[in-house]
């Protein structure tokens, strides 16, 4: 009889916690998971190009892509693009946008903290933000526990250590939750100043104008059961235009500062030609041209492989119009949607592809859906083992490492 009161007791009062303080402590709890893990690895990490044998987490979070934030943040970007002994454009921080190294230049000014510390403050409170964002996100689309339990998926999800580390993903999947949130409200105006600091931390500002794109197209068609008032219209629509004109912003102001109109394309090309020397950038053809690199290297011919990537694609088209995906509504959809046919037009696959793939985190609400008890915990154990892995291959540099995140 004790036993039982106590279980109604704890029920109740869980059902009285507010929202935001489960987020938090889910949050928490994942961050004791994926700090747990990073450690282990900066434990047993040889010398490399960035740290010492086995550094502290603040240097072992800050390698990688970390060192160019950290240029940016100290010294900014260079006026001049550097060149290769081909007369190739190299590689340089015009690659990386402003708006996390900002952020985090801003915090060593008020906390007098070095870079590593500051970065892993801005990324772990981004990171939080996310999480609180994502939960009300979710809320518009999903019951409660459920939403709930897409914030589960979202902090112990396989890419979630790249949430605090010295990356400008947290911050970037801060700015995309809150403006996807204020998209589902309507309040298109707000969106404004969201979209124009997202597009400046990652490139989405095309993907997001494609998909505000289909936001207009389905309200009109459906006005007749949902209206479409003309001030809604209007703003709608110039906040797509917005979204398109800042997804070339960094492009023009690499061309205003260093005199070169492809800088930032070209520097962008300069990572792949590793793989693939120098090339143009010709829309929907880098997976094309990373198949005939990856077919060789995977010991199978070029159609299989080419056929694989196809039943990839047709695949998670697919899974947008499975019951789970369609518990989201039209306008996540749209998003993921048109986030994928912007990788597919110019990314180029290899090593990054996974953290490539953070934006796309709405979709974890499809796979919340589930209720059984078996499938949610083997999915956050699944999502676990998955950190494990990334971290492993990754972000640990094991001497000469071809795979950075």
């Amino acid at each position: 009889m004790a036993d039982e009161r106590l279980s109604t007791t704890l029920r109740v009062r869980y059902r009285l916690t507010p929202w935001w303080v489960k987020v938090i402590v889910i949050f928490v709890v994942s961050r004791v998971v994926t700090t747990s893990l990073l450690l282990a690895y900066a434990a047993i990490q040889p010398t490399n190009a960035w740290t010492g044998a086995s550094p502290n987490y603040f240097d072992f979070a800050a390698i990688w892509d970390g060192h160019w934030y950290y240029i940016i943040a100290a010294v900014g970007y260079p006026t001049e693009l550097p060149l290769t002994d081909t007369g190739n454009v190299g590689e340089s921080a015009w690659a990386f946008m402003p708006g996390y190294p900002a952020v985090v230049r801003l915090v060593m000014f008020l906390t007098w903290t070095d870079f590593p510390v500051a970065a892993v403050i801005v990324s772990v409170g981004f990171a939080l933000g996310t999480a609180l964002v994502f939960y009300k996100l979710m809320a518009r689309v999903l019951p409660g526990s459920t939403a709930l339990f897409a914030v589960v998926l979202f902090c112990f999800a396989p890419l979630s250590p790249i949430l605090q580390v010295a990356y400008a993903e947290s911050m970037h999947a801060f700015l995309l939750a809150l403006a996807l949130y204020l998209l589902l409200q309507r309040r298109y105006w707000l969106m404004l100043p969201v979209i124009a600091v997202m597009a400046l931390t990652r490139p989405s500002g095309l993907a997001f104008a494609l998909a505000m794109l289909m936001h207009v197209i389905y309200r009109w068609c459906v006005r007749a059961r949902d209206p479409y008032p003309v001030g809604e219209r209007v703003a709608s629509v110039a906040v797509g235009l917005f979204s398109a004109v800042m997804g070339v912003a960094w492009i023009l102001i690499a061309w205003a500062l260093t005199g070169s109109p492809t800088a930032y394309t070209d520097t962008e090309l300069a990572w792949r030609s590793a793989y693939i020397g120098y090339v143009d950038l010709v829309p929907f053809t880098p997976w094309l041209q990373a198949a005939g690199f990856w077919a060789p290297w995977f010991g199978m011919p070029l159609p299989l492989l080419l056929v694989i990537l196809g039943l990839i694609v047709v695949g998670f088209f697919a899974f947008l119009f499975t019951p789970w995906a369609r518990r989201l509504g039209p306008d996540l959809r749209f998003w993921l949607a048109s986030y994928a046919l912007y990788l597919l037009a110019v990314f180029f696959p290899q090593s990054s592809t996974f953290r490539l793939l953070v934006p796309m985190f709405p979709a974890l609400g499809a796979f919340a859906v589930p209720r059984a008890i078996w499938y949610r915990v083997g999915i956050v154990l699944l999502f676990i083992a998955g950190q494990w892995g990334w971290i492993h291959i990754g972000w640990w540099v094991d001497g000469y490492d071809w795979t950075p995140p």
